[in-house]
């Protein structure tokens, strides 16, 4: 018998949504990371409003928006001369816009939840080889005080970074290339009057190409930065492993930028004349792009930048692995309880490592050429940039809806509302509400009251599909004020969700634990949402 259930290396954002997804459906868990501590550096800076969905629905939200500063867009200057601002403005009806937050502060954020849903990281302890068979992995962890430890596992998820020591182990191929560039990152203050809240990006061409770059994305603080710019040639230094993958922070090889590093680009570049404070930290760093082979093997799996890496343009980077982790989390839990259908795990590389090559594909053409190169409309860019327009359409874990509708499709994220009122309730509520820290909901959408009496029976029929991990709720038409006896029920007051997501009287709309759908369809009383629920557990 295994010692855990699943062992999680790596305690960055993407291992803390793992385990604390884990913890919360029972799944016991070790997290371990070699680092002795937290690095108290601004990394991955950027939330996108699809992040702070799954948030939402993790029980965190709350927290991060505290923490967190709006990012309301971008000031940009080129060769002195303001450009056009870009403002990242979302259509209505979505719930949260772009923010900005530290990495420290959201893997603080995810460590206490996770904390709360009794697990914990085990710092200092390193992953230094494993095994696997058909029933188990078996792990050798060195912890702080020296010498190695034996651990079995069901499962093993690599969320360890660029030089995954899991990916290595699996013998999976990393390809890709390094970008020539090398830049330095700083966390300071500067003393401008921009507008609060924007990304500032000054450039200087030569030859009609950017020649010198200073990119800063604000902080929580007083005119508090993540700047990025080129390095001087005396900075310069390999940054990365061994391995060959070069990407990331720069190591104590090279020599840390100092203030007067990054006030010398300010005096090229910025807006106006500035001057540079409060230094917290600096590194040199490289950047590549790779994406791994397959996100699994066996009873192994890898998530974040262990499976890819990329420019860091449009903060795609952390956003991405917390939707991996995400993805994966359910599907483990249904797994070790031995409830995963016959391709259940293997639908994590099916539907994730098709996102992965996109965002790496599209992080690389905007690194090159400029986010204003993209051939899709401004519009639609920054809805892809916001990972709401992602999905799964096509998975073989959705089920294609029937006759034609409107709305989301099966695969397709399922939109947010408002306006729905309980029964026995005085303020509506949100539909993000209803699914919060939720398994599969099935959605069942009524605007006769003669539909109402066969949700009962579609309702059971379902749970039994799925024990334990379906809740059903019926949403009512506006005009339609009929009891529903045995069901959870609330009233579409305002009409939202019914055009949200095109609902037709008598149909069934399935959720999935992820925020996808899985399923539509109508009538709701047919056999369908409890065949494709039987698909996804085994029942």
């Amino acid at each position: 018998m295994a010692d855990v259930d699943v062992l999680v290396a790596g305690a960055g954002p993407v291992g803390l949504t793992l385990a604390t997804e884990l913890r919360r459906r029972g799944v016991s868990c070790r997290v371990v990371d070699r680092l002795p501590a937290r690095l108290p550096y601004a990394r991955a800076v950027g939330v996108q409003p699809r992040t702070l969905e799954i948030w939402d629905r993790m029980g965190m939200v709350r927290e991060a928006l505290e923490a967190a500063v709006p990012l309301k867009g971008q000031l940009l200057y080129a060769d002195g001369e303001e450009g056009p601002r870009i403002d990242l403005a979302l259509p209505p009806g979505f719930p949260y816009g772009f923010a900005a937050l530290p990495q420290y502060e959201t893997e603080r954020l995810l460590e206490d939840l996770l904390t709360r849903r009794g697990g914990q990281v085990e710092r200092g302890t390193e992953l230094v080889s494993f095994t696997q068979d058909p029933t188990e992995v078996g792990v050798v962890l060195r912890p702080p005080e020296g010498g190695t430890e034996e651990v079995t596992a069901r499962y093993l998820v690599g969320c360890d970074g660029a030089h995954s020591a899991v990916r290595k182990g699996l013998g999976l191929a990393f390809e890709g290339a390094a970008l020539p560039e090398e830049y330095m990152l700083g966390d300071v203050e500067v003393d401008w009057d921009l507008p609060r809240g924007y990304a500032i990006r000054a450039s200087r061409r030569a030859d009609g190409q950017p020649d010198d770059l200073l990119v800063c994305i604000p902080l929580p603080g007083e005119n508090r930065y993540r700047m990025s710019m080129a390095a001087p040639p005396e900075l310069r230094a390999a940054a990365g492993g061994e391995d060959g993958v070069v990407h990331g922070l720069s190591d104590s090889r090279g020599r840390v930028p100092g203030l007067e590093h990054i006030q010398a680009v300010l005096d090229r570049l910025a807006p106006r004349p500035v001057r540079a404070s409060t230094l917290r930290w600096s590194s040199v760093f490289r950047v590549s792009h790779r994406i791994v082979g397959s996100y699994g093997r066996g009873r192994v799996f890898l998530a974040g930048d262990s499976a890819h890496i990329h420019p860091p343009t449009g903060a795609q980077g952390m956003n991405t692995g917390v939707q991996d982790a995400f993805n994966l989390g359910w599907k483990l839990a249904a797994a070790v309880r031995g409830r995963a259908g016959a391709g259940l795990l293997d639908s994590y590389d099916a539907e994730r490592r098709p996102i992965g090559e996109e965002v790496v594909a599209r992080t690389v053409r905007h690194a090159r050429g400029g986010v204003q190169s993209d051939p899709e409309d401004p519009g639609t860019l920054i809805l892809r940039e916001a990972q709401l327009l992602l999905g799964y359409r096509g998975s073989p874990l959705v089920r294609p809806g029937g006759s034609p509708h409107e709305g989301p499709e099966p695969g397709d994220r399922a939109p947010d509302c408002g306006g729905l009122v309980h029964a026995v309730g005085t303020f509506p509520v949100r539909l993000f509400g209803l699914l919060r820290e939720r398994e599969h909901t099935l959605l069942l959408y009524a605007d006769r009251e003669d539909q109402i009496p066969s949700f009962d029976e579609v309702a059971a029929d379902a749970a039994l599909a799925a024990p334990g991990s379906l809740n059903t709720c019926v949403i009512l038409a506006p005009a339609l004020r009929a009891p529903v006896p045995y069901l959870p029920a609330v009233r579409d007051s305002l009409g939202e969700f019914r055009l949200a997501y095109g609902a037709r009287g008598g149909e069934a709309v399935l959720v999935r634990p992820d925020g996808y759908l899985g399923f539509r369809g109508v009538p709701a009383d047919g056999p369908e949402p409890a065949a494709h629920l039987r698909t996804l557990y085994g029942t």
